[in-house]
């Protein structure tokens, strides 16, 4: 997804004046080309992501289509005040890419993760968050992007599908189960292992790559009497808007994704994954407890 990323953004920095890359040191080689091409749009402000936030909120007010990029944590943990006075509270739209995900980068350890940065955004106001699923599903959405003022969050991750799947901000099914049957929703890469933990069990599976705005309509179509949301990042992120969508509606809720307890370890992401419960053996043993 990162190559696919700056593959895409740089095709844009050459045809659409608008467009802008700001970094803060992490991918600069890979825009060194493009830097040269464009000197005034390709702007590296060393390891300070303050700054390149601050940065793109004075590029927004000029009229260009900042892109911000940089692991998670540094781009929205550490940033986050910026974000939400340079760009939130003078209401001017950003893309911010983030790579690393929740523990992608987990030889570097925690410094490198960040489950909770989606958590951090829906603090605040206006932000669209894709999750994609697949590299061939991000050049899409930056593509799309590029075309507005919008807020964006694109949070890609080095584990992906198996296959990309149609951008649209609605619910896509994956399985379908019978008619009342429990509804899994999946957001970005967390499809495959899904669809593996639910082999063999009557549920309707839906996809979704775009989880801000939350089709709360798709959910209530589905949704009869459970659902089981499965995140990429810390589990319960999106509770309160499953809440607000199925108010009216009696049914039981199971949110799973990275647990709040931390792994003082390092490990692969595989290890994570196993640890959190988020790989297929542990989702399944999670969904049929809860059926159950």
């Amino acid at each position: 997804m990162r190559e696919t990323f700056v593959a895409t953004t740089t095709a844009l920095l050459d045809e659409d004046p608008r467009t802008a890359v700001v970094l803060a040191d992490i991918s600069s080689d890979a825009f060194a080309d493009a830097h040269r091409r464009h000197p005034d749009r390709v702007l590296n402000v060393g390891i300070r992501e303050q700054l390149m936030a601050g940065v793109a909120g004075g590029l927004a007010l000029t009229g260009l289509r900042p892109y911000l990029h940089s692991y998670a944590p540094f781009l929205i943990d550490r940033a986050y005040e910026q974000i939400k006075l340079d760009l939130g509270h003078q209401d001017v739209g950003a893309v911010l890419v983030s790579i690393g995900a929740s523990y992608d980068a987990s030889a570097e350890g925690y410094t490198h993760q960040s489950p909770g940065d989606v958590g951090l955004l829906d603090t605040l106001e206006g932000w669209t968050v894709h999750v994609p699923g697949h590299p061939d599903e991000v050049p899409p959405l930056l593509r799309a992007a590029a075309r507005n003022d919008d807020r964006v969050y694109v949070r890609l991750s080095a584990q992906h599908n198996a296959r990309a799947y149609e951008r649209t901000y609605r619910l896509q099914v994956v399985r379908r189960g019978w008619a009342g049957a429990p509804v899994v929703l999946a957001v970005g890469p967390m499809l495959d292992p899904v669809l593996a933990a639910t082999r063999g069990l009557d549920v309707t599976v839906a996809y979704t790559m775009t989880p801000r705005p939350f089709d709360g309509a798709g959910l209530r179509e589905l949704v009869s009497r459970e659902v089981i949301v499965v995140e990429p990042y810390l589990a319960g992120t999106s509770s309160r808007l499953v809440a607000a969508a199925l108010s009216d509606v009696p049914h039981r809720e199971l949110h799973l994704g990275v647990g709040r307890a931390e792994q003082r370890r390092y490990g692969t992401p595989a290890d994570h994954a196993h640890w959190h419960g988020l790989d297929p053996a542990g989702l399944r043993t999670s969904i049929v407890t809860f059926l159950d």
